[in-house]
């Protein structure tokens, strides 16, 4: 998986300004067409990918934990939200939640989540691509083309058009 992972990342970078101008038209979507868009090949892409060959998402990144997040994850483990807070969490310069470091201290070897029941909204809602609002989110998803193989696959679709 890694290997495959790394192959990701190249493609990214030597498709960056191909995938730049895709996400300018998309731009100028907006609304329920471009949410409509990306739901599409969003479900065609899901109906062939399991998230637990790679979670790659949790091995690189960190979600943003909101404070229910927190508060539910915390009851979950049996520990104060405070105590959760100090050992997993930190302010990023956004002074938002993210985790200290990664991978997420919360992925099992299968890559199996063990808060699964309970992980953080963003996590549930990962990658994003099956939103409302979609143009919200834009520049993110543009980012996940690097991390995520489902992305990227949804954007090569959408270029192939």
């Amino acid at each position: 998986m890694k290997e495959e992972i790394d192959k990701l990342k190249r493609k990214a970078r030597e498709e960056q300004k191909e995938n730049k101008k895709l996400f300018t038209q998309l731009k100028k979507m907006k609304g329920a067409p471009l949410d409509d868009y990306f739901h599409e090949k969003h479900e065609e892409v899901f109906e062939k990918v399991d998230c637990l060959d790679c979670a790659n998402c949790c091995k690189t990144t960190s979600p943003i934990f909101t404070s229910k997040d927190v508060d539910r994850i915390a009851k979950h483990l049996q520990v104060k939200s405070a105590a959760f807070q100090e050992k997993y969490l930190l302010r990023d310069d956004e002074y938002d939640l993210v985790l200290k470091g990664s991978p997420c201290p919360f992925l099992s070897e299968d890559n199996s989540c063990k808060v699964y029941e309970v992980r953080p909204r963003a996590c549930a809602e990962y990658p994003h691509t099956n939103r409302k609002k979609m143009h919200q989110i834009l520049p993110l998803t543009l980012k996940n083309v690097e991390v995520c193989p489902a992305v990227s696959r949804i954007v090569d679709k959408m270029k192939a058009e």
